[in-house]
């Protein structure tokens, strides 16, 4: 417990207010400035309450978006539900670069590895670059169960049917903005990921896989961290290799 941080008692220049909260302690300073600290006070909140807190997403979206502009992103919003929504969005939103890279935003991905996957597509050896978190054992053991054994029958049935041997789905990826237009992308959710992998192959894209880093994910996943979120991704992963198999 010596290394935890169950309250704050600071005195800044100037401030004016100050706040504890469930698990912060918020300290206002000349009235323009917010000093926030994430305390280890354990709360409950979204436990036992029987229901969902109105607009707390909203909130907490707002708030990311926030310090993302101040550090220098562009941030867009979607309102759809959905992984491929939100890609689709944030490509539909892009000036005309010459590569996209998509990385989550769970913490799970390690976004100084992007260089490594812009290289090959820069250098023209490659159109479109997978990360693959299957390839080195550290990052292969930070995945669920079910992540890892979806991955394999995904791509077993992607080898089986499109000759075409991946060994992951993983997110962090890299694809020229050319080809990425030319394969014309439409999944708004689970099959996004997979979508992008075949039609690579069929449009017969220069594809290469390099291994990435990867570490357990803040909070729990929609998908994989729910047996019915996991439910539905392994069916809509499953239907729309089928679905391209027939087209």
């Amino acid at each position: 417990m010596n290394n935890t941080i169950l309250k704050t008692n600071f005195n800044f220049n100037k401030q004016t207010k100050f706040y504890k909260g469930k698990v912060r302690d918020v300290y206002t300073i000349n009235d323009t400035v917010l000093v926030m600290i994430a305390s280890d006070r354990i709360s409950a909140f979204d436990h036992v309450l029987p229901e969902g807190i109105p607009y707390k997403g909203q909130v907490l979206s707002q708030i990311a978006a926030k310090f993302a502009k101040q550090c220098g992103a562009r941030v867009v919003n979607e309102t759809y539900r959905g992984y491929g929504a939100a890609c689709l969005k944030g490509i539909s939103e892009v000036n005309d670069p010459e590569i996209v890279v998509f990385v989550d935003g769970d913490f799970s991905d390690y976004p100084e590895e992007i260089e490594s996957l812009v290289k090959p597509i820069v250098e023209n050896r490659a159109d479109f670059v997978l990360g693959s978190c299957m390839i080195f054992p550290e990052s292969r053991a930070a995945l669920l169960p079910q992540a890892r054994y979806g991955n394999l029958l995904a791509v077993f049935l992607i080898r089986l049917f499109f000759r075409y041997k991946f060994t992951d789905l993983g997110p962090f990826r890299a694809i020229r903005y050319q080809s990425l237009k030319e394969i014309s992308m439409t999944d708004k959710n689970f099959g996004w990921t997979v979508e992008m992998q075949i039609k690579a192959v069929k449009h017969g894209l220069k594809i290469m896989e390099i291994p990435v880093h990867y570490r357990k994910r803040i909070g729990v996943s929609k998908i994989t961290g729910t047996i019915s979120g996991t439910f539905k991704a392994g069916i809509k992963i499953i239907f729309t290799i089928f679905k391209y198999l027939l087209i």
